[in-house]
This record gives C-alpha cells, structure tokens and sequence, in this order.
C-alpha cells in the first residue's frame, strides 16, 4: 500500500459519495439521519485499557480472511461485545476490503441490546459518509489524517461533532501525530487526561508500512511519546497476542484496535478477553510503578 494506494482509495471514495448522492440526496440523509435512534457512546473502561474488536472480511496485506458467504456478522460482532469489546470497528470500504454499508447495519442491529457502539472503518473523504454513517447505526468514524487536506478534516470532524459520534484520527508518522494534537486542540476536545466516561476524539498510531503494508516493528513504542497525552491513545496493525496488548499498555497506549488476529482465530472471544486482561495488568502494573 503506498501513497499512490490512499490516493486510488480517495478517488474511489468520492466515486461513492457521488453514486450514493445521485440515488439519495444530502437534505433527505441528513432529514433520515436527524430522525434515527441515538447510537451508544464510545466509554472507556476505568481499568485503563480497551480494545475496538474489527470485523473485517480481507485485508490487502493478509488476502481473504473470511468468506462472506458464510461468516456470520451478527454473532461475531456479539461475541466481541460480550467478550469486553468497547466498540466494534466494521471495514465498509468495498473493492479491497470486501467491505460495505450492509455490514455496518448488520452490525449495529446485532448490538443495539448492548452499550457497545460500532465504528465506521473507511477511507471517508465527503460529510455525507459521515452521515451515512450515523444512518446505518454507528456510534463512530474513522478519519485517516494522510488522505485528507485540513479542510476535508475539518468538515468530517464537524460533521460527526453534530451528530454525536466519535472519531478515530489515524496516523502514520510525526507529522500526522502532529497534526492530530493541533487538529483535536481547535475541535475543542478535553485537555484533561483521559480518564474515563465519553471519548470524542481519539488518536491512533498505524505501525504499518504505508510502501510495504509490513509492520514496523518498534514504531507503536517509539513515538507513543509524540501522541497528544490528552486524547486517549489506540495502537493499530500488528498486535496478536496478549502479549502484545500488554506491551502497548506498557508504552501508554489506552487502546488497541485488533483485526486480523480476531478475524483468523476460531476462538475470537477469547483471544479478546485474554488481550484486554493482559493490557489491564500491564496497564495497572504501570500505575503501580509511576
């Protein structure tokens, strides 16, 4: 995946967006939005870490990791749920992802019994997605800082502001962290240490080679330190195990977005509830130190 990659993901989001507004225009999505039912928000545990669990079906660096014929949305996305899931993040993006809006659906109904919400996973460059966002059920959004001018940032952020949802910045490198901090202080989002309750704003750090798609290894560590300290902190990409979970709780991160392991495993729940339990000793041990 290179930045040529991002470039053809953008252009084939906006293709969507305009697709999608010829069949539904913007004043009748955001009429339909503002008469939806209100999605869980995003709460963080007060043990220190969580994990966003990921429904996808392939990843351009792993190939196909489950058949969409035969996976059953729903019950996986109840098991991470049930399992300590804090949200559940769905890949809507179609031709590399085998993703789509119907999953995200699926997904939010799956879990409208619960308080977990699901996130948007997509290469968003148009407010309307946000809105179709909200409209499918999701309580979040991702927003990938590489992609996008401030502006386009600037009105996604907004746009999920008004809506009540939160968003995940995702960066890449020093720059973007950068960014992000400057980005989330004008948005208006705390400067408190994030403790607990409602999280708007999160940052996430992507150890994946934007060239290569090969992890990175020791970028999640290395620049934890330039991550803004008042928005609670995601690791993203490359974390297995609980082992790894324990190791981003040590550098301070508060989150960890698992994918790919969740979605190989035959046992989803319980790789989950061991990573987190992992992460929370880790996390605990560090309070202890400090």
């Amino acid at each position: 995946m290179t930045e040529d990659f991002l470039a053809a993901m953008a252009a084939s989001s906006h293709a969507r967006v305009r697709s999608a507004i010829a069949a539904c225009p913007r004043e009748m999505v955001e009429r339909r939005v503002l008469a939806s039912p209100v999605p869980p928000k995003l709460a963080l545990s007060a043990q220190g870490f969580d994990i966003i669990a990921e429904m996808k079906l392939r990843s351009p660096a792993v190939g196909a990791l489950r058949a969409a014929e035969s996976e059953d949305i729903a019950a996986r996305v109840r098991a991470y749920a049930s399992s300590g899931a804090a949200a559940v993040s769905v890949l809507t993006e179609p031709s590399r992802f085998d993703g789509s809006l119907q999953h995200l659906v699926l997904a939010a109904g799956a879990l409208a019994g619960t308080r977990v919400p699901v996130m948007r996973k997509d290469f968003l460059v148009d407010p309307y997605q946000v809105m179709e966002a909200r409209l499918a059920g999701a309580g979040g959004v991702l927003v990938i800082l590489r992609m996008l001018s401030r502006a386009e940032i600037a009105a996604l952020l907004s746009t999920a502001a008004a809506l009540g949802l939160f968003v995940l910045l995702e960066a890449f490198d020093e720059a973007d962290l950068d960014l992000a901090g400057e980005i989330a202080g004008q948005s208006g989002a705390s400067r408190d240490p994030p403790s607990s309750p409602t999280a708007p704003i999160l940052i996430g750090l992507n150890c994946r080679d934007l060239a290569t798609l090969a992890i990175v290894p020791g970028r999640l560590e290395a620049l934890a330190p330039r991550l803004p300290r008042h928005l609670p902190r995601v690791a993203e990409s490359g974390l297995d195990t609980p082992a790894d979970a324990a190791r981003m709780a040590t550098a301070g991160y508060q989150l960890a977005l698992v994918g790919s392991a969740l979605m190989k495993t035959a046992a989803p729940g319980e790789l989950l509830r061991d990573m987190l339990a992992a992460g929370r000793s880790a996390r605990a041990g560090r309070r202890t130190d400090a």
